[in-house]
C-alpha cells in the first residue's frame, strides 16, 4: 500500500516525530505531548502501525560496548545479471548476521552492504570464507569506517 505523509494530519506527525525520537515513551507521556488523550493516542498508533507508517521497534545497541569494533561498509558488483543467480547472491547476503544493511544502488557496483565484526582479522574472514565464494561476484571494494560522524534512525518530517 502506497500512501504519502500528505494523508497525515498534524497530530499524527507529531506522534511520528515523537515516537521516532523516543520509542520506549508510554503512551500516557506520548498522548501529554501530542494534546490527545491516551485511548485516542493509542487508537492513532495502532492505526499508523498498520498503515506502515512505523515498521517496528527497536533497541539502538552500541557496537563498539558489544565488542564489534569494525563497520565496513562493501561495494559488490555481480558478472552476471540472470535474475536467478542475483536473487541467489541476495538471499545469502540477507541472511549473514555480520550484514547489517544491504541496498542495490547506481553506478560502478550493484550492492552496497554495511558490515559489523569485531575487529579486522574477522572482517578478512567474512570477506574471504562468505563473500567471495558467492556464485557470481565480480568485484568486491572494502571501506572500513574509521569514525561515524552521524548515526540516525530519525526521517526529517514536516513540522505538525
Amino acid at each position: 500500500m502506497v500512501t504519502s505523509v500528505s494523508s497525515l494530519d498534524r497530530t499524527d506527525i507529531a506522534i511520528l516525530r515523537v515516537l521516532q525520537a523516543e520509542g520506549r515513551i508510554s503512551n500516557v507521556e506520548l498522548s501529554d505531548r501530542v494534546h490527545l488523550s491516551p485511548p485516542a493516542t493509542l487508537a492513532r498508533v495502532r492505526r499508523l502501525e498498520q498503515e506502515g507508517y512505523i515498521s517496528g521497534y527497536a533497541a539502538m545497541l552500541n557496537r563498539e560496548k558489544l565488542g564489534h569494533d569494525n563497520l565496513a561498509l562493501i561495494e559488490i558488483a555481480l558478472e552476471l545479471h540472470q535474475y536467478e543467480r542475483i536473487a541467489e547472491v541476495l538471499d545469502r547476503l540477507v541472511a549473514m548476521p555480520e550484514v547489517l544493511e544491504c541496498y542495490h544502488v547506481t553506478g560502478e557496483y550493484d550492492y552496497m552492504i554495511k558490515v559489523s565484526t569485531v575487529n579486522n582479522r574477522a572482517l578478512d574472514h567474512f570477506i574471504a570464507a562468505r563473500l567471495i565464494p558467492l556464485p557470481g561476484i565480480a568485484r568486491i571494494h572494502t571501506s572500513i569506517v574509521l569514525k561515524a560522524l552521524k548515526q540516525t534512525t530519525e526521517l526529517d518530517l514536516p513540522e505538525p
